[in-house]
C-alpha cells in the first residue's frame, strides 16, 4: 500500500534540497489522500521528483523527516538509525564506560530521528515521543533498542504521556514496554552516583545534558563556597562536592527535588558533607540572600518555549543574572545557562551583558558552553542547538 502523497508548491523543495528535517504546512500544495495523524507520507516537488518520507502532523511542522531515499521503513531502518545512534555513543566514549553509565542515545534531528529522545540509565532506555509518528511507532523502536544493544539494554521505558501530541485522543500512559531490568536505583556520572527515577522525575529523569558541564564546575569548586539554584535533584552540588567545595546550598521550588538532592549529596559524601538545601523560589531567594558566594550556577527551566514569550524570557534572564551577579564575591564565579530553544546565543549573551552592566562590575567571558557531543546537532538544523551557557568570572 503507497503511502499519501504530498506535493510541495514551486520553489519550497530548497528546503528539503538542503536536508532540513522538517516541511511545514505552508509549503504543501496538495496531500492525496488525506493522511492520518503522525502516517508516513511520501513528499515530491512541485514537478513530481521524491523528496523524502516521514511522519504526517496537522500543526505548523507538517512533516518530520525520516529519511531523503525511498526506502522502506521498518526493522532494518530502525536498526541502521539505532546502530548509528550507538556508533556515536562509542566512538565518545559513553558506551562501555565504567565511570558513566547515564547518557543519551537519540537525540531527535541531531541523529536523524526527529520527535525521538531516547535516554540511557544503566540497563534501561527510556523514550520520550514528540510526534504521534514516532508514538505509533515506540514498540518496534523499543525492539530495535535492545537487539542492538544486544540485549545489554533489559527494559524500554515510554515516557511519553506529557510529550506526544493529540495525548486526549491517544490517551497515552507511561509504561514499559520492555521490562526485564534489575534493581538498579543508583546511576553513575563522571564517577559521582546519582538516585534517579524515570518514572516520577522531570524529562527522562535526569538533565543529562549537563554532564559535561557540571565535571566542568568540580574543577572550579575546591574550598569554595557554591550556591545551585534550580538546583532539581542536585547535580551540579554533588559535582561541586566532589572537587572539594567548601559549602553547596541547592536551592529548588520542588520539596521533592531537594529532598533527592540531599539523598544524592548523601549517597556519595555521607551525613556530614556541608550541604543545606532550601526549598524556595530561585528568583525569590536571591532577592532576599544575604550572603555572597565564590560561585553561583544559574541552570533555570526554560523561560520561552514559543517566539511571542522571547521577549519576557529575555528580560527574566537579565533580573535573574544581575541579582546572582550582586551575591558573587570579587573574583567569583558565575555559571549562566538557557535551554530555550527560541533564546539565541545572541540574545542569551546580551541579557547576561546587560546584566552585568546593571549591575557595574567587570566580567569576562572564561568558557562559552554548549550541550554535549551525545546531544549531537544536525548540521542543516541548527534549531537543534538549544542549550547555551557562560562562565564569567565576576570582578
Amino acid at each position: 500500500m503507497e503511502n499519501p502523497r504530498i506535493i510541495l508548491k514551486a520553489g519550497k523543495e530548497k528546503s528539503l534540497l538542503r536536508f532540513h528535517p522538517w516541511i511545514f504546512s505552508g509549503a504543501i500544495r496538495t496531500i492525496n489522500p488525506e493522511p492520518k495523524e503522525g502516517q508516513l507520507v511520501d513528499i515530491f516537488s512541485s514537478n513530481g521528483e521524491f523528496l523524502a518520507a516521514g511522519h504526517y502532523a496537522s500543526g505548523s511542522i507538517a512533516v518530520r523527516i525520516l529519511t531523503f531515499k525511498q526506502e522502506n521503513i521498518d526493522s532494518k531502518f530502525w536498526d541502521k538509525k539505532i546502530q548509528n545512534a550507538i556508533d556515536l555513543r562509542k566512538r565518545i566514549g559513553l558506551i562501555g564506560n565504567n565511570n558513566t553509565n547515564i547518557f543519551r542515545l537519540i537525540h531527535g534531528e541531531g541523529d536523524g530521528l526527529p520527535g525521538l529522545i531516547v535516554d540511557i540509565y544503566g540497563d534501561t532506555a527510556v523514550l520520550q515521543c514528540h510526534s504521534v509518528g514516532m508514538y505509533n511507532s515506540r514498540k518496534e523502536i523499543a525492539s530495535a533498542i535492545t537487539r542492538n544493544f544486544q540485549n545489554s539494554i533489559k527494559a524500554v521505558f515510554d515516557k511519553s504521556s506529557g510529550t506526544v501530541p493529540l495525548r486526549e485522543e491517544l490517551l497515552p500512559n507511561d509504561e514499559y514496554l520492555i521490562d526485564e531490568r534489575n534493581s538498579q536505583t543508583t546511576f553513575i556520572e563522571n564517577g559521582n552516583e546519582y538516585l534517579i527515577s524515570w518514572e516520577t522525575g522531570q524529562k527522562t529523569g535526569f538533565f543529562i545534558d549537563q554532564r559535561e558541564n557540571r565535571y566542568l564546575l568540580e574543577k572550579y569548586a575546591k574550598g569554595k563556597t557554591v550556591l545551585n539554584t534550580f538546583g532539581y535533584t542536585g547535580g551540579f552540588s554533588v559535582a561541586a562536592l566532589r572537587g572539594g567545595a567548601k559549602r553547596v546550598v541547592t536551592v529548588d521550588s520542588s520539596a521533592s527535588a531537594i529532598e533527592l538532592a540531599t539523598q544524592n549529596v548523601k549517597v556519595n559524601f555521607g551525613e556530614s558533607a556541608p550541604h543545606e538545601g532550601v526549598v524556595a523560589d530561585a528568583f525569590e531567594y536571591l532577592k532576599r540572600c544575604n550572603e555572597t558566594f565564590d560561585v553561583i550556577v544559574l541552570d533555570p527551566p526554560a523561560f520561552a518555549k514559543h517566539n511571542k514569550a522571547l521577549r519576557n524570557a529575555l528580560q527574566a534572564y537579565k533580573r535573574l543574572n544581575l541579582s546572582a551577579i550582586r551575591l558573587i564575591k570579587p573574583g567569583g564565579l558565575l555559571f549562566t545557562f538557557s535551554c530555550s530553544q527560541v533564546v539565541s546565543k545572541t540574545d542569551f549573551r546580551n541579557a547576561v551583558f546587560s546584566a552585568c552592566a546593571i549591575s557595574g562590575r567587570n566580567a569576562s567571558i572564561i568558557h562559552q558552553l554548549t550541550q554535549p557531543a551525545d546531544h549531537p546537532v544536525n548540521i542543516y538544523h541548527p534549531e537543534g542547538e538549544y542549550l547555551k551557557g557562560l562562565i564569567l568570572r565576576i570582578i
